[in-house]
């Protein structure tokens, strides 16, 4: 079967304290993962989207799976894995807008992912999009080499390619990511990166030269700003209410894939991206308020705007 979307890499049981974890209380228990969130972000706007990676035969293991199902993702190339358990991810808040994240994932299933995974999501025909991010690079040689070769595949398909930068430093050092995710660009189509990002690949003008079509640059509360061959654009955040800023990333990503995939223009394209981040940071978790393609217009109504 082909879908519009493949996505590649760990997903995780999420725990989010209501305080400190030290001190006890309660939890919600939930998903999390950068590629998982992407996926969700794209089969609630209609698209196609399958997940490839591994799970442990555990209870947080079924949660994942059972979540990703929920929400019309295709598991077609996931798997699970008997030895290994599914990682884990808590979340607590330290300071009003501060959170403090402490993983528990080596030696996981997601850190099982090997190159004959991603193989195997392409034997049915290729996807329209492979997306891919550079937390899956730092989870060890195996995820590492699975990145590579749905790059290599995606090119070889005709697919376009997105790589998410999306450096963690708890998992690896700015010149282990450098030295990991410049290999990459040579097949990648779209680039996207934080301000702090970027220089671990490589300047705008350099990259767009080396043949990547398009380079999005996140700017967080100030928008994102496109640069291909033709220019820039730049769109500002949308306005509303903080509450959560986990994930807004991943939903920026969605955003702009989704647009990606409907032909939209390069402003059409940020337009989305800033849009589906705002739903992202307006409620608490990863992925549960990524919105459906007819709630993309309620941020144009007015706060406090009752819908009748």
């Amino acid at each position: 079967m082909t879908v519009d979307a493949l996505t590649l890499g760990e997903a995780m049981a999420a725990f989010r304290m209501d305080g400190a974890i030290r001190l006890g209380g309660t939890a919600r228990l939930s998903v999390a993962g950068a590629e998982s969130t992407v996926a969700i972000g794209l089969a609630r706007l209609g698209h196609r989207v399958a997940w490839a990676g591994v799970t442990g035969a555990d209870e947080p293991g079924a949660l994942v799976r059972r979540t990703l199902l929920a929400e019309g993702v295709d598991l077609t190339w996931s798997r699970v894995d008997g030895d290994r358990p599914t990682g884990l991810i808590l979340f607590e808040p330290r300071l009003p807008g501060l959170d403090r994240v402490t993983y528990h994932r080596t030696g996981s299933a997601g850190s099982a992912l090997t190159a004959a995974d991603a193989d195997a999501a392409f034997e049915a025909g290729g996807p329209r999009i492979v997306h891919v991010t550079g937390i899956t690079c730092a989870l060890g040689a195996g995820p590492a080499e699975a990145v590579r070769t749905a790059v290599r595949r995606g090119r070889a398909a005709g697919a376009t390619v997105c790589l998410d930068v999306n450096h963690r430093r708890r998992l690896w050092s700015d010149a282990a990511a450098t030295a990991a995710l410049r290999p990459l660009l040579a097949g990648v189509d779209v680039l996207v990166a934080s301000d702090d990002e970027v220089a671990l690949v490589g300047d705008v003008p350099a990259l767009l030269a080396a043949g990547i079509r398009e380079v999005v640059v996140k700017h967080g509360a100030d928008g994102a700003t496109s640069h291909t061959a033709t220019g820039a654009v730049h769109r500002p955040a949308r306005r509303v209410a903080v509450v959560d800023t986990v994930g807004a990333g991943d939903a920026f990503v969605a955003g702009l894939l989704s647009g990606l995939l409907d032909g939209l223009d390069q402003g059409g394209r940020l337009d989305r991206a800033v849009t589906t981040a705002a739903f992202a940071v307006a409620t608490r978790g990863d992925w549960e308020g990524l919105p459906t393609r007819d709630e993309l217009p309620l941020l144009d109504h007015a706060p406090g705007t009752a819908l009748r």
